[in-house]
């Protein structure tokens, strides 16, 4: 099983990743935390990694580049081998639903555009969680990272990329996963938003931590507009 949690920098998506590692096991699960490619071989990693994929808003070669012979590439290999052992429950630390968010965001670049008409060329997951926060929430966390980049402090300053990040995940790249949650980071606790995943993915619904129903939109065919 894979599951996604991805969002702008600073939603807190490394805090969530730890979190829902944590109920995994503690309800008997074997888990992999895992970023980047899928595909344990992937022949354009290493050349992928020269490019600067901080300035990735701001260049359609990167973008591009990451699309195509990176994310769709690796769609293809995880296909043809299962990119984690079974019984396994893999979660995704960002995946390419960010890197289309970004080339959208910060372009529009066509690759993005491209990618927006057809996500389900792009290797789906069992469960993706797209997490956002208030500005406010951001800006503190921002004010509390010890180096931040580039990305970090476009996200938090500027409300328009923002915002249009936020809408290209959820009204976008979110259609090609199985099931679908939208968590205000800045409004739930990680260990309830955990819960709630968990109970997602393996169909329980005993947490002792779920957030309530209204809070995240739970989507299991067609997908819930975003405010």
């Amino acid at each position: 099983m894979r599951v996604l949690i991805d969002g702008l920098d600073l939603s807190g998506k490394t805090t969530l990743t730890a979190a829902l590692a944590a109920e995994l096991e503690a309800r008997g699960r074997t888990v992999v935390e895992h970023r980047g490619f899928l595909a344990e071989r992937h022949p354009a990693r290493r050349l992928l990694k020269m490019l600067p994929l901080v300035r990735q808003p701001d260049s359609t070669l990167v973008t591009t580049a990451y699309l195509t012979a990176g994310y769709v590439l690796d769609s293809l290999l995880v296909r043809a081998v299962a990119s984690e052992p079974a019984g396994t429950v893999l979660i995704q630390d960002g995946y390419v639903d960010r890197t289309v968010a970004f080339g959208m965001a910060g372009g529009p670049y066509l690759a993005a555009v491209l990618a927006l008409r057809w996500p389900r060329v792009f290797a789906p997951f069992d469960v993706a969680v797209y997490l956002h926060a208030s500005a406010e929430a951001r800006r503190a966390r921002l004010g509390m990272r010890e180096k931040p980049d580039a990305v970090d402090i476009r996200g938090a300053e500027d409300a328009e990329f923002a915002a249009t990040f936020t809408a290209m995940l959820t009204r976008g790249m979110g259609r090609r996963h199985h099931k679908l949650l939208v968590f205000d980071t800045s409004a739930h606790d990680p260990g309830e938003m955990a819960a709630t995943i968990a109970d997602t993915l393996l169909g329980t619904g005993t947490g002792t931590g779920t957030v309530p129903a209204t809070a995240p939109a739970l989507v299991v065919s067609g997908l819930e507009r975003a405010a």
